[in-house]
């Protein structure tokens, strides 16, 4: 079967996560992304769980392609490097503004050579601005991006999202940008540069957030697990923990309130309507408490279900990976591994009825394809030989 993206070449110059996760996406959809890496290797490969320079988290965001070991602070590894944008469809990298410039890699040294290149930058702050230079890291993006203002409960000092979110929308967004600037090639025969951030990421994430700011109603706070813009919307305590319960239309809460016995809720004025909800959200919860707190959370959930109010339980990861819907999608899925062995990793979200993506590829050694990749190239054993030797390649 023909893979969505088979015949693109990516050559993916990232460490860590954003970069990673997004040429990883690439080789899901069936792109042959070659990961070029210093001869430490990307630093997430050092990180807990490592067997030599193997470990879980490196598997997880670069399942798929293949690695090859350039020092780019030498000649012939820069060299090296040309050769191969000269061929390549998409260039992906992460280092500071500048940085690549300084190598003599950038876009406009490298479309220069191969005008079809799509080359993308993914960066802490974006390739423009007073604070280009700056480097950047999720848990920074995220309070920068106002997403740690609120997060968290009302009054409670400022907390980050559980999972990076700056970091994989960067890299979402990036792939998006990618994808579009391959589509715009079909017709205009060249590539263009992509160019997203973390902090990029945040903000634009941030869509209620923006919008209520935009809308003249205040500095957005932290609200806890409530909503902005629906109430009720939000975890609600039981007897024995929290589920999660969502009526958030007219029709949803008159059922929510029959269900809960209390139909004269919809006629007061402070719940009449979604606004009057919205600014009253905790009075309305605690109303919402002072019954559900009298039953189990099964009990909750059962009933609500039968009676077609979205809620559900609010799962730790042991009970994600064992619930019956997460197993029937596939999303965790197992690879063998030659120093980690058989490896537990997540599947992927997309399904593609003809082309779906391939996620049971372990993630490369350390420099295991750099021979093959460099041959390909056109590279003699000889002249491999002699890269090696002067610390070009490995």
């Amino acid at each position: 079967m023909t893979s969505a993206l088979s015949g693109l070449r990516v050559l993916d110059v990232t460490q860590v996560m954003a970069g990673p996760f997004c040429a990883m996406l690439l080789a899901d959809l069936g792109a042959d992304v070659v990961k070029i890496e210093p001869p430490s290797g990307d630093s997430t490969r050092e990180m807990p769980g490592a067997v030599g320079t193997d470990s879980p988290s490196f598997n997880a965001v670069n399942r798929g392609k293949r690695s090859i070991v350039l020092n780019l602070k030498t000649p012939g590894g820069r060299d090296v490097f040309t050769r191969l944008a000269r061929t390549a469809d998409i260039v992906i990298e992460n280092y500071r503004p500048g940085v690549m410039a300084s190598l003599g890699l950038d876009y406009a040294a490298l479309s220069a050579l191969n005008p079809r290149l799509i080359y993308a930058s993914i960066s802490g702050y974006g390739q423009t601005g007073p604070q280009r230079s700056k480097g950047g890291f999720d848990l920074i993006a995220q309070g920068v991006s106002g997403i740690m203002s609120i997060t968290g409960e009302p009054g409670g000092p400022p907390v980050k999202a559980g999972v990076p979110l700056t970091d994989l929308g960067a890299g979402l967004f990036a792939l998006v940008g990618i994808l579009a600037a391959v589509e715009a090639r079909h017709s205009t025969g060249t590539g263009q540069q992509v160019d997203t951030s973390l902090v990029d990421a945040g903000v634009a994430l941030s869509v209620w957030e923006a919008t209520e700011y935009f809308s003249g109603a205040g500095v957005p706070v932290a609200l806890g697990s409530a909503h902005r813009m629906n109430a009720p919307y939000q975890a609600i305590r039981c007897a024995d923990g929290y589920i999660t319960l969502g009526a958030a239309n007219e029709r949803l809460f008159r059922k929510l309130c029959d269900v809960l016995g209390h139909t004269e809720w919809t006629t007061m004025q402070e719940f009449s309507d979604n606004a009057s909800r919205v600014k009253h959200r905790a009075a309305l919860a605690g109303r919402i408490e002072a019954i559900t707190s009298q039953q189990p959370r099964a009990h909750w959930l059962a009933l609500l279900e039968t009676n077609d109010i979205p809620c559900g339980p609010i799962n730790n990861y042991a009970q994600v990976f064992a619930d019956p819907q997460v197993r029937a999608r596939e999303m965790a899925v197992e690879v063998d591994h030659p120093t980690l062995g058989r490896l537990k990793t997540l599947g992927s979200p997309i399904k593609m009825s003809a082309t779906p993506p391939v996620v049971t590829r372990r993630a490369p050694m350390l420099g295991e394809h750099t021979d093959d990749v460099l041959a390909e190239a056109g590279l003699s054993a000889g002249e491999i030989g002699e890269l090696r030797r002067s610390g070009a390649v490995r």
